[in-house]
């Protein structure tokens, strides 16, 4: 899914979507990734939802964000409330979604110059 609309010049957009693949202005990456405005960490360590740890978690809560999109791979579910504890107990919100939907949402708070990060669960295409 290719992502349009007019977006600044300056900072981390997402460009694009498909299984296996997000594009963060001209960067293909095809690992889970922790994206910001400023920031772009392309080895983020969970391969899967299922891998996704609450060491994790912290290393997303590092940023300081006000709020964590959490795109959970192809579809929407919900992390266990211990592995988001790093995030809670700093007063961060998280939405939670299908990296998908995460995509498009992060851009939107970007817009809207929120302090955001999104950490996207990229599941390798077979």
């Amino acid at each position: 899914m290719k992502i349009e609309q007019d977006l600044p010049l300056h900072g981390n957009y997402i460009r694009g979507y498909a299984p296996g693949e997000v594009r963060i202005n001209d960067t293909a990456y095809h690992r889970s990734l922790i994206v910001t405005p400023e920031s772009v960490v392309g080895d983020w360590r969970p391969a899967s939802f299922e891998d996704l740890l609450a060491e994790d978690m912290q290393r997303v809560a590092e940023f300081g964000p006000d709020v964590v999109v959490l795109g959970t791979g192809e579809s929407h579910r919900f992390p266990h409330p211990r592995l988001l504890r790093a995030l809670y107990d700093r007063h961060i919100g998280v939405e939670i979604m299908a990296t998908t939907a995460a995509c498009r949402t992060y851009n939107i708070l970007v817009a809207e110059d929120r302090p955001v990060a999104a950490a996207l669960i990229i599941t390798p295409r077979d």
